[in-house]
């Protein structure tokens, strides 16, 4: 039977991580596909590690599978460790908080299960399901960002920094990955550009934003970063897939 592999990268979301991992155990996938969460936690400050170990132990009957980083690596980091831990047919990753709806996830399955698709993208400005209004320079600089990408990958993404991004397993193990933080999405999307006749879809989901009070994270910095990372792996650092 086919899985899904749900990568959770969490980094101080002890509020949060309970209530994510019941969204994501409550939704039912579509055509029979299995779930399993894999929940990497990036060496937290707060109680992420001890709240993660209590739900693991109040759910045995869940396949729920915990990682936790020796050292804060940031979240790049922790998303390349679950696709190591990955043992589904399917990828995607989900946030730690409640900014994604996991019920989405057969919006980004369909195409997969199709046979249409090998990567699956879910735009937060197509216009599909509920739209939290926050930070306009925020959403200006997301646009920015996808459309440098788009300028060197050659795709016509609305969302390049969308954290559901959907992955073929088989394709996802393969590419070489070396950022470590939230440069995570360029490169990403700059090394599946140039797999020869890879097929990405998007598709529109939900968005239950967050504000910085509210535990936000990503800031300026981590916008600079992502144009560096755009011109590298765009320009410089063309790889593909690890060296066997």
């Amino acid at each position: 039977m086919p899985k899904l592999s749900v990568i959770i990268p969490a980094y101080n979301e002890a509020p949060t991580i309970h209530l994510i991992l019941n969204k994501v155990i409550a939704t039912e996938l579509l055509f029979g596909i299995e779930k399993e969460i894999i929940v990497v936690n990036d060496c937290s400050t707060d109680a992420t590690a001890e709240v993660m170990q209590h739900f693991a132990d109040e759910n045995p009957g869940v396949k729920i599978m915990t990682f936790n980083q020796p050292v804060n690596q940031g979240k790049g980091a922790a998303i390349h460790k679950g696709i190591e831990l990955a043992t589904g047919d399917y990828v995607i990753i989900q946030d730690a908080d409640l900014e994604y709806d996991p019920i989405d996830y057969n919006l980004l399955l369909k195409p997969m299960f199709d046979g249409v698709a090998d990567v699956v993208y879910g735009s937060r400005f197509m216009g599909m399901g509920p739209h939290r209004i926050l930070f306009f320079w925020h959403s200006i600089g997301n646009q920015f960002l996808t459309f440098l990408s788009n300028m060197f990958t050659n795709l016509n993404l609305t969302d390049m920094e969308t954290c559901y991004k959907m992955f073929r397993a088989d394709i996802i193990k393969k590419i070489v990955l070396t950022e470590k933080r939230f440069g995570f999405e360029p490169e990403v999307t700059s090394r599946i550009s140039r797999i020869k006749a890879i097929r990405i879809y998007e598709v529109g989901i939900s968005y239950y934003g967050r504000t910085y009070d509210e535990g936000k994270k990503i800031g300026a910095k981590d916008g600079f970063r992502a144009i560096y990372c755009i011109l590298k792996f765009g320009i410089f650092d063309r790889r593909v897939y690890k060296k066997n």
